[in-house]
């Protein structure tokens, strides 16, 4: 990412606690990752090869692993303190049930796969991007995947006016206030709306990939400020 796109997932020194504070900030966060795996459950076919992008601290994997004993899992992100912290939660699974890519931003990535992923997954990590790399990390994940393969992304979004981003905004924060948040941790929170993330709305987001050129685009979860998206190449 360049200087202009400070993201939280790219400090070298990631805070131990680091998925307590997440859940702590983004209402339903463990659904995300349920979902996710509830979504890949149902589909006809068992993935072999599943990549996770912006993986974090590994917890959407750690999730996942024991319920697909036959897919192997792909580990990207941009931060190596997350990718650590990530390798000692999974430090029990062999290099034939999980394999740790070099790190790197999704729109950046340039490592050769062995194989082609059946699912790749990008769970709150592209909205930190300008709206050209955005594009350049959805393509990459295109382009990665096998034909038929399905992307799984969840983002902040964008409410479609004005009056929607205030009020989302207050509905947000009066969430975080209910987890012991400060009024100050609130609106240091908030502010970032706009200058270190940078959410599109949910008519953006379904025209972004349906022009990458998924043939089936589909919305699958909403609720406060976050979204999530299935597609399929």
């Amino acid at each position: 990412m360049s200087s202009t796109e400070p993201s939280e997932n790219m400090t070298p020194h990631v805070p131990e606690d680091y998925d307590t504070k997440i859940s702590s900030v983004l209402p339903y966060y463990s659904c995300f990752h349920q979902e996710t795996i509830n979504l890949i459950r149902s589909l006809p076919d068992t993935p072999n090869v599943w990549m996770d992008t912006g993986c974090g601290t590994g917890s959407l994997v750690t999730k996942a692993i024991e319920q697909f004993p036959d897919t192997k899992f792909l580990m990207l992100d941009p931060s190596e303190g997350m990718l650590q912290q990530a390798r000692d939660k999974l430090s029990s699974y062999t290099p034939r049930r999980i394999e740790f890519l070099r790190t790197s931003p999704t729109q950046g990535f340039s490592q050769e796969l062995k194989e082609k992923p059946d699912v790749i997954t990008a769970i709150q990590c592209h909205h930190y991007l300008s709206s050209e790399n955005r594009t350049k990390a959805v393509k990459v994940c295109h382009e990665l995947l096998k034909q038929d393969g399905i992307f799984i992304t969840f983002e902040n979004i964008r409410p479609l006016t004005e009056k929607g981003v205030d009020v989302g905004k207050r509905y947000w924060g009066e969430f975080q206030s209910t987890q012991s948040r400060s009024v100050e941790e609130i609106e240091t929170h908030l502010k970032r709306f706009d200058t270190e993330y940078f959410p599109i709305t949910v008519e953006e987001h379904l025209e972004l990939l349906r022009k990458t050129g998924f043939k089936t685009v589909e919305i699958f979860w909403y609720s406060y400020m976050q979204a999530g998206f299935y597609c399929i190449k």
